[in-house]
């Protein structure tokens, strides 16, 4: 790391002296002004931004930065946790959000991945499945009206494949609170959960998210479990779901979210934050009236179907009352993957109680799992 250029932007001088003796004086670091902002940039041409808090609004800066030297990764530092700035910045193109002192042994860690990455972009080494930047995770949340639709078994192979297919940082969350499910479909037992979270969650950041989640054996994916307890999913609310979510965004590349079929004010605060809303459906008449309930009422709760939702088939094939063809005539989102009937496949797995990957570079993939990693590797590419 001691190649990188680091600039710091700000007026705090605690702050900079802080961060500099941090990273150590060896270490190519020019603070500034934000009135010096654009001279410095055009100077140093810095490899990282490290944006210190001010009494105005940071946003602009970093629109700025991220808009004309699209290379630079910027983090930016504050003395508090702001969920609405946390969303303000990330969406601004920050590559993250610490809050100091708390977080400040995090800023190293972050440094060190941009060094690396640099260095490998600078060596052509960078595939497009590495390229994450941290800060900008994707919220992809899979969701059916109906019961029995398969969309737990596909959440959790998705996001299993997912982080077995790339060197992304993969978070899968259970909010089925009263009853779970994915911990049966990875094989995996825990007594910690979502609820753990309760005691931080005014102050949450990417140590309390660590030391809750769970990793999955074969792919490291790591997950926040269900309670399991519908008492304990009381003690849940909207805004609870709200700042974990926003926590863990900037935390992760991809966050998975297994949501349950009704939706209360849990489930919006979920979809709301969604990038992506995976609606998993089996091909026949009933899938399709339910899909048209939910449409609705996603237009009437102004969520947008049309901007972020796209469709899952699931347990597809030859006995099928209509096909992904036929389908396309009655809705108009687009068709994210078709996943091959496999009762026996899945069902072997789920009886053994393991998850249907093992490994990376798996050779005998039961026909659900390679539509899985079909699907998975249209979205790296």
């Amino acid at each position: 790391m001691s190649d990188l250029q680091i600039l710091l932007v700000g007026e705090d001088n605690e702050f900079t002296s802080l961060v500099t003796e941090l990273l150590g004086h060896d270490r190519k670091i020019t603070d500034s002004s934000a009135a010096n902002l654009k001279k410095a940039m055009e100077k140093i041409e810095p490899d990282a931004v490290v944006v210190l808090p001010t009494q105005d609004s940071p946003v602009e800066w970093i629109q700025g930065i991220v808009r004309d030297y699209p290379q630079t990764s910027v983090i930016y530092l504050h003395d508090q946790q702001d969920f609405q700035l946390i969303r303000e910045v990330v969406r601004a193109g920050a590559a993250d959000y610490l809050v100091i002192p708390d977080e400040l042994n995090l800023l190293v860690e972050r440094l060190s991945q941009i060094s690396t990455t640099a260095s490998q972009k600078k060596s052509g080494s960078l595939g497009a499945a590495d390229g994450f930047k941290r800060g900008r995770g994707k919220v992809l949340s899979f969701y059916s009206g109906s019961g029995g639709s398969g969309r737990t078994f596909l959440s959790t192979a998705f996001a299993q494949t997912l982080k077995l297919e790339s060197t992304a940082q993969v978070l899968f969350i259970d909010l089925n609170l009263q009853y779970g499910g994915a911990e049966t479909y990875l094989g995996m037992e825990t007594n910690r959960s979502i609820v753990d979270l309760s005691p931080v969650i005014q102050e949450l950041n990417e140590n309390h998210i660590r030391n809750v989640t769970e990793k999955e054996v074969f792919s490291n994916l790591e997950l926040l479990i269900s309670p399991r307890d519908a008492e304990a999913a009381e003690s849940i609310n909207e805004e609870y779901i709200t700042k974990v979510v926003r926590v863990c965004r900037r935390c992760f590349d991809f966050v998975i979210i297994d949501l349950p079929t009704h939706i209360d004010e849990k489930t919006f605060a979920a979809l709301e934050e969604s990038d992506r809303i995976y609606y998993v459906m089996k091909l026949d008449t009933p899938s399709i009236r339910v899909l048209r309930n939910v449409e609705e009422l996603y237009k009437r709760l102004n969520l947008h179907p049309e901007e972020k939702m796209e469709l899952v088939l699931n347990e597809t094939g030859k006995e099928n009352e209509l096909t992904s063809k036929d389908l396309s005539r009655f809705v108009p989102y687009p068709i994210a993957a078709e996943i091959r009937k496999d009762i026996k496949g899945v069902q072997q797995s789920v009886n053994q109680g393991h998850p249907v990957r093992k490994e990376a570079n798996e050779k005998k993939l039961i026909p659900a799992a390679k539509d899985i990693q079909k699907w998975v590797s249209t979205i790296l590419k």
